[in-house]
């Protein structure tokens, strides 16, 4: 990531900032459907926060053919892009969702489990993931390849479960949006 030597100072506190971001943003996050604005002209956000993870998705995908073929920088640059639209889309969720009220699933039949099990998946492993991606990007920044590595193993399947899980959801849910 970078080649800079990193004092332990830095590199305890970057820890410590993982880990209260790793606590925060899901507390923060749910705490705020409790909150609710009254804003009108936000409905276009859902398909573009979709559309967001769909395109993060595809640039995981990337990022891991890309390290694959040993292409560090450009693996470099598809997980920094990613990070980015992961920031975008938790920004305009939220956004969303404390000025509108959630829309209730209107399936029927099968699909209403499987669209619960994805779901609740999707809601768990979002919060799980956080430190996962967090700790893996941070031992690359440290230059610890053989922990990032290690963590990598895990980090990315969650992150590429999240963001597809993502747009299955926003698929299944949004013919019941209110228009």
């Amino acid at each position: 990531m970078n080649e800079t030597v990193k004092t332990p100072s830095q590199i305890a506190n970057r820890k410590k900032i993982i880990i209260l971001l790793s606590i925060v943003i899901p507390i923060l996050t749910f705490s705020l459907f409790s909150i609710k604005f009254r804003m009108e002209g936000l409905d276009f956000l859902p398909p573009i926060y979709a559309t967001l993870n769909g395109i993060t998705s595809i640039l995981l995908l990337s990022a891991l053919i890309a390290i694959k073929m040993k292409n560090i920088k450009l693996h470099q640059y598809f997980i920094r892009i990613c990070f980015i639209l992961s920031i975008l889309f938790l920004l305009m969720y939220v956004t969303y969702h404390i000025t509108n009220e959630s829309t209730k699933y209107g399936g029927i039949g099968w699909s209403v489990p499987v669209y619960y099990l994805i779901l609740i998946s999707h809601i768990l492993l979002s919060i799980v993931v956080i430190p996962f991606v967090l700790f893996t990007y941070f031992y690359a920044w440290k230059g610890d390849f053989v922990r990032h590595k290690k963590w990598a193993r895990y980090a990315w399947p969650l992150w590429f479960y999240v963001t597809t899980s993502g747009v299955v959801v926003y698929l299944m849910i949004s013919p019941y949006y209110i228009k």
